[in-house]
C-alpha cells in the first residue's frame, strides 16, 4: 500500500479552525515518522472552509476533497472507502479539535497488538439532548452486540483496513451514524480493541455543525433504526 496511516478528516463549516487543526495533525504525524495521508473531506461547508483548505493545496501529506453537502456520515464512509486502499491502518477523527492530535500517539504505538483502538473521552460536557444520543447509542449497540463497548459514537478511532472493508461495504451510503454500526459490528468480530483515555476539549464557540436539539434527538432515533436494519440484514446473510 501507498501509505502507513491515513487520516478520515470531515470537515463542516470550520474556517476558523481548519489551519490550526491541520497544522497540529501534521505536526503530531511527522514527529511519528510515518509515511502518512490526511483526507480533508470539506462537506460543503458555505463559510469559507474551502478557501482556507487551500493553505494546504502544495501539501502532499493532504488530499483535499471538496464536495456537496451530504452530512457527516455519508462523508465519514466516504473517506474510508477511499482510504482502505491506501493505508493498512485508518484514522478516523473530527475537525473541530475537542479531541487533539498530541493524544494520537499513544494509540500508534500500541497498535501492533490490536486491530482497533479507541479514544474514549474524559471530562466530557454535554448538553441534554447530546446525552440522549450518547445513550441511545450505547443502548443501541449493547442491545444488539452484548456488552463490553465503551463510547461507541467516538470520533478518534484507530482501525486495520482490513478489517474495516469487512464492514463497511455493506453499510448503505446515506447511514446517519456508521460509526456506531462499525463499533458494535468490531465488537461481533472479537476485534482486539483497546480503549485509550483521551482528555475532551469542549469548544468555546460551536461552529456551523452544531444541530439543535429536536434534530440532536431525531438523528439519534435514525441512528438506532439504520442499525437494528445494518444488524438485521447481516443476520439474514449469515454473517456478523
Amino acid at each position: 500500500m501507498k501509505y502507513d496511516l491515513v487520516v478520515v478528516l470531515p470537515i463542516y463549516n470550520e474556517k476558523e479552525l481548519v489551519f490550526p487543526v491541520l497544522s497540529s495533525w501534521i505536526s503530531v504525524l511527522e514527529r511519528l515518522s510515518s509515511n502518512f495521508l490526511i483526507l480533508a473531506i470539506n462537506d460543503g461547508s458555505s463559510d469559507g472552509t474551502e478557501q482556507a483548505l487551500s493553505a494546504f493545496a502544495d501539501n502532499s501529506s493532504v488530499e483535499i476533497i471538496n464536495k456537496a453537502n451530504s452530512g457527516h456520515g455519508p462523508t465519514i464512509l466516504m473517506g474510508y472507502r477511499k482510504a482502505m486502499k491506501l493505508a493498512p491502518w485508518i484514522f478516523q477523527c473530527d475537525s473541530d479539535d475537542e479531541m487533539k492530535a498530541e493524544s494520537f500517539p499513544e494509540l500508534w504505538e500500541n497498535k501492533d497488538r490490536y486491530d482497533v483502538l479507541y479514544g474514549a473521552r474524559m471530562g466530557r460536557t454535554q448538553s441534554l439532548a447530546r446525552r440522549i444520543v450518547t445513550l441511545c447509542a450505547g443502548f443501541t449497540v449493547k442491545m444488539l452486540y452484548g456488552h463490553g463497548v465503551k463510547d461507541v459514537n467516538t470520533p478518534y478511532r484507530l482501525i486495520r483496513s482490513t478489517l474495516l472493508e469487512e464492514i463497511i461495504n455493506e453499510i448503505p451510503d446515506d447511514t446517519f451514524a456508521p460509526n456506531v454500526i462499525i463499533t458494535g459490528a468490531l465488537h461481533d468480530r472479537g476485534a482486539r480493541s483497546l480503549y485509550v483515555p483521551i482528555p475532551y476539549h469542549p469548544r468555546e464557540k460551536r461552529g456551523g455543525g452544531e444541530l439543535v436539539n429536536y434534530r440532536l434527538i431525531r438523528a439519534s432515533l435514525i441512528s438506532f433504526i439504520q442499525t437494528v436494519q445494518w444488524k438485521q440484514k447481516t443476520r439474514q446473510l449469515g454473517r456478523k
